[in-house]
Parts: structure tokens; sequence; C-alpha cells
């Protein structure tokens, strides 16, 4: 398989490159016979084709050897006063941060990128501030003992900075807690008891991290296993520490910084003094009193239309994709797949909507709360009793809810992609993750990055077994201590399907860059189990879907961890640390923005700084399921194709597999199916002006740079994704604070041409 640009299989392990010598026993490429030189060179022997050129990036060994560095210098301290004063103050940083982006109108994370570069700079700070056996002051007495090599053993490190970016990259994602808590203030009127939700969060958050990592042995270590959202972050770690005496590294060192300042000016423009520049559309600009111009072009403000072929100069949405599809870095078999589902889903929406199917043309064009048939705003209190729990009398009196059929489609194409999953990664990769299995068992080396590994100590399997069963005890003393209304044994039975699916779900985001959601699925089996509940429904969500991708986020890091020579144990510290944290800070600072911004929240469209969009979605979910679920979407109820979704998931990579088996020339094993089945409902939420301009960009990138001129995409692509998405993500925080009220003070941009009142991109406004 070509790991990186089409995904039929795992990559047959063959000699492929000019003078390579494989390791057969040990299945790692031998450095000093093929690589002659590390990625910072400017063209090494084993870059090179049979026609003496450079050959594209195109197999998981490519990635391996020709992107990532294979040095390593095992005296590094990673275990420094700078890691952890700036680990724990950055973590606490992007904890408040990332709660802010939270509630903005785009699902938008901290980027990594932004965390790397930001602690790349204070750590040279205090590389020259504090004294140490690095830095001698003179008249200062100080032995080359244990404590000064502790404060400041030399230049800042490549170890140091990693254990930071995860520590801080850890925090710095919203707990899934929080959605409950906040759906719990905004639509329940409960306040939680702090102790708690404390407990509940720490619970919630080590929990999936336990079960990460008893998987990690074909989950980490095969070269397979490529995370390509990973390769910016390692190639700058590369080009800012290593290599720095070889000319070509300073020019990609002076490369990113020079985009990195560029970008930080450009985004305050269509972030906060131009806002039409985030969708120029020519069509809206034509006819502005169109409402299916506004749902068909429209894009530039949240819910707002599908954007077709809008033109968008924010690189906040065009480049970062919320943090996991980004155009320069995921690959283009990936994108394709997306983009043609993309043109799918605006057909559908239009077509629903057109035909009034679901009653869609009662209700907003793009929605994620609950509706009563006349098009107001669903009172979901009135149908509970005092104990938060389905009250049929009431229920007659009020009739079920509605959705916006773009959700209806959403929810669709969640189902199905789940489906399509499960399907996908059996017919393609089975086997060959068993055979990967086999090989770790039988203690064969296949990978030479994990080859490097072997001189650090290996985190015990029995510390990741007690932090799974201490997160469960927390988890099963607060569901009941808290009132959640989930029983022991559902939590136990959510706690399965994580276990079950998550070997499905890190295969297909391994290697296509895109991560499936099994959160519907989870939800339509809470529903089964205790239905009529709401509130039990959520905490059924949280252990069967959180515990999922916390256990993604420890994998993806471990990999890093293993690209970048982190010891083991400094990685599982920093990232249970990291998870503490952030979840504390995410609390608290969730009460703030709840208290100041409430009505904004409770908003259907929002404003375009701040959005309860997330926890719309996320509090309709557990009412229609928690509470309708048995009426909804059972079979003969409204939404009974929902949930039927799967089985028909599980049929859609059959066709392309049966394809590519009898007619291999097609191209049908380049298709993700996943992806094409969850982009049926990729537009209904959010601003979406940035998709035409992004798949241009991505075509450039993942195809034209890659195919035909390599050594450019080898050098400068992953380069350039880290610069253009750290100087937006450094932007976006300085304008949060310093003017879009994330200090409680909001300074508005005065509205000029190209910042209209209404819709940015000049289309009619329809909420």
């Amino acid at each position: 398989m070509a790991a990186i640009e089409s995904l039929p299989a795992l990559p047959e392990r063959k000699n492929s490159y000019p003078d390579e010598k494989f390791d057969e026993k040990n299945g790692s490429v031998d450095e000093t016979e093929s690589i002659r030189g590390d990625v910072y060179d400017d063209l090494r022997i084993i870059d090179m084709g049979e026609d003496g050129k450079e050959r594209p990036i195109e197999t998981d060994i490519d990635v391996a050897t020709r992107l990532i560095s294979l040095e390593d210098d095992p005296t590094l301290q990673a275990f420094t006063f700078r890691m952890w004063f700036l680990g724990i103050g950055l973590s606490c940083f992007g904890a408040v941060l990332g709660q802010i982006f939270y509630f903005r109108p785009q699902t938008v994370f901290v980027s990594q990128l932004f965390i790397q570069i930001i602690a790349y700079i204070l750590g040279r700070v205090l590389e020259e501030i504090i004294p140490g056996p690095g830095n001698p002051r003179p008249g200062l007495k100080m032995s080359d003992n244990k404590f000064w090599r502790f404060m400041n053993p030399g230049p800042f490190n490549i170890k140091e900075h990693v254990a930071i970016t995860i520590f801080a990259s850890t925090a710095a994602d919203s707990a899934l807690a929080i959605n409950i808590f906040a759906a719990d203030d905004l639509y329940y009127n409960i306040q939680p008891n702090v102790g708690v939700g404390i407990f509940t969060l720490i619970g919630s958050q080590l929990m999936g991290y336990g079960l990460g990592g008893v998987m990690r042995s074909f989950l980490v270590y095969p070269t397979y296993i490529v995370f390509p959202n990973l390769l910016p972050t390692v190639q700058l770690f590369d080009a800012l520490h290593r290599g720095k005496k070889i000319m070509l590294q300073k020019k990609r060192v002076k490369f990113f910084w020079a985009v990195f300042v560029g970008i930080f000016v450009w985004e305050w423009f269509p972030e906060y003094i131009a806002p039409t520049l985030t969708g120029i559309s020519i069509f809206c600009l034509a006819n502005q009193n169109s409402a299916w111009f506004t749902r068909i072009f429209g894009g530039a403000a949240g819910n707002e239309g599908l954007g077709a072929f809008a033109l968008c100069l924010d690189w906040n949405y065009v480049g970062s994709g919320g943090g996991s599809l980004g155009a320069l870095f995921t690959p283009i078999s990936t994108q394709l797949s997306l983009y043609s589902g993309t043109a799918i889903c605006m057909i559908a929406f239009c077509a629903c909507y057109a035909t009034n199917t679901w009653n869609g043309q009662n209700f907003p064009f793009l929605s994620q709360a609950l509706f009563y048939e006349n098009g107001t705003r669903y009172k979901q209190l009135n149908i509970l009793d005092e104990n938060f729990k389905l009250d049929p009398a009431r229920l007659a009196i009020e009739g079920l809810p509605w959705f916006a059929s773009s959700q209806v489609l959403s929810k669709i194409g969640s189902n199905l992609a789940i489906g399509a999953t499960i399907m996908h990664v059996l017919v393609w990769y089975g086997k060959d993750i068993i055979d990967v299995i086999k090989k770790f068992r039988a203690g064969e080396n296949y990978d030479p990055h994990l080859t490097k590994m072997k001189v650090y100590r290996e985190v015990p399997m029995w510390w990741y077994i007690a932090m799974f069963f201490a997160s469960f005890a927390m988890a099963m003393a607060t569901i009941y201590t808290g009132g959640s209304g989930l029983p022991w044994w559902a939590l136990i039975v959510g706690l399965i399907i994580s276990t079950v699916f998550l070997p499905f779900v890190i295969t297909v985001y391994a290697i296509t860059g895109f991560s499936p959601n099994i959160q519907s699925l989870v939800q339509m089996l809470g529903a089964a189990l205790i239905p009529g509940s709401p509130q039990a429904n959520m905490y059924f969500t949280l252990y069967g879907y959180n515990t999922l991708d916390q256990a993604r986020g420890l994998i993806r890091d471990l990999k890093m961890g293993q690209y970048t020579k982190l010891p083991p144990r400094v990685t599982f510290t920093v990232q249970s640390l990291g998870a503490v944290i952030g979840g504390l800070l995410n609390y608290v600072i969730m009460k703030i923005i709840i208290s100041s911004r409430r009505e904004i929240l409770l908003d259907v469209q929002g404003s375009n700084v701040w959005s309860g969009q997330q926890v719309q979605s996320f509090n309709s979910n557990a009412i229609s399921w928690g509470a309708l679920g048995d009426r909804l979407y059972a079979p003969g109820g409204r939404y009974a194709i929902v949930p039927f979704s799967i089985l028909v998931g599980l049929a859609v990579p059959l066709p392309f597999w049966l394809l590519h088996r009898y007619y291999p020339k097609l191209g049908a094993n380049k298709v993700v199916t996943p992806i094409l089945c969850w982009t049926l409902g990729y537009l209904s939420v959010g601003i979406n002006s940035s998709v035409f301009t992004t798949f241009c960009l991505a075509v450039f990138s993942q195809y034209y740079l890659r195919r035909y001129r390599p050594g450019w995409f080898r050098k400068y692509n992953f380069l350039l994704s880290a610069a253009l998405d750290g100087g937006t993500q450094v932007m976006v925080f300085v304008f949060t604070f310093a003017v879009g009220g994330g200090s409680g003070r909001v300074v508005d941009m005065p509205h000029w041409a190209l910042f209209p009142e209404g819709n940015p991109d000049y289309c009619k406004r329809l909420t």
C-alpha cells in the first residue's frame, strides 16, 4: 500500500530504494547504507529514483525515512526545570484557550503547532536567563551537579520541547464532560457539585489513556501507523533542533519564521478588520436578496449556507480544517473522498429542503436545535419530570420535536460512516493487522524509529492497567453521587464499546488522517439500554465515546514520541498531568463564559465571535436519543432511517473493494469510504465558505507538489503548514483577549464595505 497516497492494503516490505539495505528480520532500514545523511540534506541516495531525480513520497517507509529524522541523542534530559515550568504554564494557557474555542461559531481547536512554537520561543528565553552548566554566570558559584543540570543543562533540547508540547496540547483539548456540565447549566438549570464535577472530569479523561496504552503494540509501533497530521509538527521539531549546521536547514528555519509573521499580520483582516474576506461569494454579490443564493453560496457566517464556490482568505478555516483535515498534510485520497462526499452533501441538503422532506422548510436551513412543527424552538423541559426523565403525559401535550433536514442528513452520514469504518478496515487491513500483531509478539522490530526507541525504558503494562481501574473507580463513584441516572452495568457496556471500536477508528485515522466518529452509535445504544433519560444518555456517551477519543489522543502522542525519540515514561507522565490540568481549567472557564454570554449561547445563530452550537447539538442529541429514542428512531418512527444507516454503511466499502479486486487500474482502492459517508452531513454546521478554496489548495499541495515538485514538497510543504497554522493561532489568541471578549471586554470593529451589517459575504440574512 502507498500509505500516504493510496490505501488498498498495508505496504509490502521490499527493497524499493536505490542502494537500500532492508533488514528483513527486523523490518528496518539500515541507515548507514541507504540514507547516507539526514532529512535536512539537499538530496540523498534514498531520495533518488532510477532516473537520478528525486522521486515522490509514496509509501509508509518513505515517510519514516525521508520525511522524519532518525537522529537521536539519548543523553539529552527531558525532565528539567524548563520543561516543568513551561509544561504546566502552557497547559493552563492551552486549556483556557481551548475552552474559549469551544464556544466559537466554527469548531476550531488549539493547534499543536501553535503550542510548539510558543514553547520553543519561551524555552530559548529560559535557556538564556536561567543559570546552569549550559549558561554559567560570572560571580555565581555553581557546580555541575544534579540541581544545576536540572535548572539549565544546556541548550533547549528537542526532548524538553516535545514533552512540553504534548503536556500543553493534551490540556488544550476541551473535555467532553464539559458538554454535559454546559448543557446542564444552559438547558436544565442544574449546577453540578464541584467535587463530583472534578472527579468526573479526571476519571473520564484518564480512562481512555489506560485503554490506549494497553493496545499500543499494534496501534502505535508499526510503520504503517503514520498519522499524517503529525508530519508538520515532527518536521518543525527537526527544523528547530537538528542539522543546524547544514545550510538547507537554516533556510528552512528562515522560511518558517517569514511565513509565520506574514500570516499573523494577514489574519487580522479576515478575522477582525474585513470579515468579508472569510467568504467572498460572487453569486451573493450579484444577488443579495435571494434566500436560495444564501443557502447554496453563502457560508461566511455560522449556520448561513453551504459556501459553494466561495473564495476564503482566512487560514483559520482554509488550512487547519478544524485541526484534523489540514489541506497541506492530509493525503490526496482522503481529501478527494471528502470533497466528493461534500458535493453529494450539497445536493442532498438542497434536495431535502426543496422537497420539504421531514418538514424541512419549517425550520432553518442549517441548525442543531430542536423545534416544534411550526418552527419555534422546542421547550425540552416541558416534557421532563422533576428527575429530568421523560413524562409521557407532558409529551402528549407538547408533541415530538423536529430537526432541520440538514441535521437529519448529518446524523445519517455519521451512522453510515460507522458501518463503513468497520467494513473498510476488515476488507482492506484485517489480514495485515493480524500479521503485525504476530510480528510484535515474536519480538520483531518492524519500524526504524521503534528500533531507535529500544534504548529507553518502556512504560510497564501494569501502569496503564492501574490507570484504567483507578479511573473506572472514580467513574463508578461519580455516576451515583452526581445523580447521572446511569446504572453501573451501563458504564461497563460503554467501556466495552470503546474497546471494540478503538482499533477500527485508529487504523483509519492513522492512515488517512480522518478520524471516524462513533458518538451517534453510542448515543443510540444508550437510548436502547436506558430509555427515557437524557441525563443518563449524556453520561453513557461520555464513557462510551470519550474513552475512545482520549485513547486516540494518547496513541497519536505516543507515535509523536516515537518519531521524535521521547522516552515513553516521559510521554506517559506529561500526558496524564496535562489531561488533569486541562480538565480542571476547562471547568472554570466554561462557568465564566456561560455566566457572561448566556443569551448568545442559547441563540440559534449566535454571533461571529460566540456560539453555543456545540452545546446545542450535544443537548439536542441527548433529548432526541435519551428521552425520545424509542419514539423518534424506532422502526416506523419519524427518523427511523438514522439507526438503520449503520447497517447500510457496512455495505458501502464492498463495491469499491470488489471493483479493485477485478479492475485494479480503476483506482477504486483510493476511495476512503468512511469519509465519503461522513461528509453527507459535512456542511451541517459552522462556517462553510472555505470548502472550495481548501479543495484547490489540497490538489495543489498533495497532487502537484508531491508528484511534480517532490524536493520542495519534502523540504518545505509540511513546514509551510506548521508556519501558517502557528501564526494564525497566535493571532486568534491575541485577538480573543485583546478585542474579542476573552478578557471580558469586546471592542467591535466599525462596519464598512468589507464588514457589512448582517452576513459578511452580503448574502441575504435568513435567521
